[in-house]
């Protein structure tokens, strides 16, 4: 009988370990990749940016953080040439993306505020058209970080690029160049990097995402110069297995807009 109780100490000792052990990698295990729409408004003229920024302003981002939805970034191209207006939503998944205008629509406070926007004449839109682009975090940086800049919101730059690759093997390879090297000098050089995300529906495919953020525009030069400079990105760059990971990048320099919460 003595055998048997020490053998049931053991068991339930041993049970308590590995409950120990799995709360333990529970607790530290890597936060849930978020999903990111971004949203690029093709402005007519100053009317219309006046009238989508005010349905921005009193019903959409409201109505958003009513539906869970923090941290929404708002952003103007940095030249007056392009009229254009980007919106950065993150998400918790796709479920989210696919119902966020039906929770829009069932919400009462959004539909009243919003009226303008929902019920405009076809001669009268807020906008000349939108794109609307779908995005998975890449795994090295799962969740969305808020720089901590110091300049007014005119003088702040925020890097968004759009990497397109010649086939999907060497565009997921060069996500895993980020993963495995890339985002760890950015981090270190203080690209303060807001988002990384893989397209996973947009216009060009196959691509990935991402933005940086800067004091303003001569900090967003001295950046690229140290980058470009950097041992350790020459050294990752030069690897074989990294060659030719993308055909082209489109760089779009912005600034935020003073109601931005990124």
């Amino acid at each position: 009988m003595f055998t048997s109780y020490k053998t049931g100490v053991r068991f339930a000792f041993s049970a308590l370990l590995i409950l120990i052990a799995y709360d333990s990698q529970a607790f530290t295990a890597a936060p849930r990749r978020e999903f990111y729409q971004l949203k690029v408004y093709y402005l007519k003229d100053n009317s219309q940016k006046d009238r989508l920024e005010t349905y921005l302003k009193q019903a959409y981002l409201p109505a958003l953080h009513r539906a869970g939805i923090s941290k929404v970034g708002v952003f103007r191209p940095a030249t007056e040439a392009d009229s254009l207006l980007y919106v950065l939503i993150p998400l918790k998944s796709v479920d989210q993306f696919m119902s966020l205008s039906e929770t829009l629509m069932n919400d009462k406070q959004y539909t009243a505020a919003a009226q303008e926007y929902i019920n405009a004449e076809f001669d009268k839109p807020m906008y000349k058209r939108f794109d609307s682009i779908l995005m998975e975090a890449f795994a090295g940086m799962p969740v969305l970080q808020t720089p901590t800049l110091q300049a007014k919101p005119s003088e702040r730059i925020y890097e968004l690029r759009n990497y397109e690759a010649a086939t999907e093997k060497l565009h997921e390879n060069k996500i895993s160049q980020f993963n495995n090297g890339e985002l760890d000098i950015f981090k270190r050089l203080g690209f303060n990097t807001i988002f990384c995300g893989q397209v996973k529906a947009g216009a060009k495919l196959p691509s990935l995402m991402y933005m940086t953020s800067f004091e303003n525009k001569a900090a967003r030069d001295e950046h690229w110069k140290a980058f470009s400079a950097d041992p350790g990105w020459k050294t990752l760059n030069a690897k074989p297995e990294y060659a030719h990971n993308f055909l082209r990048a489109d760089i779009y320099l912005l600034h935020p807009t003073d109601y931005s919460e990124i």
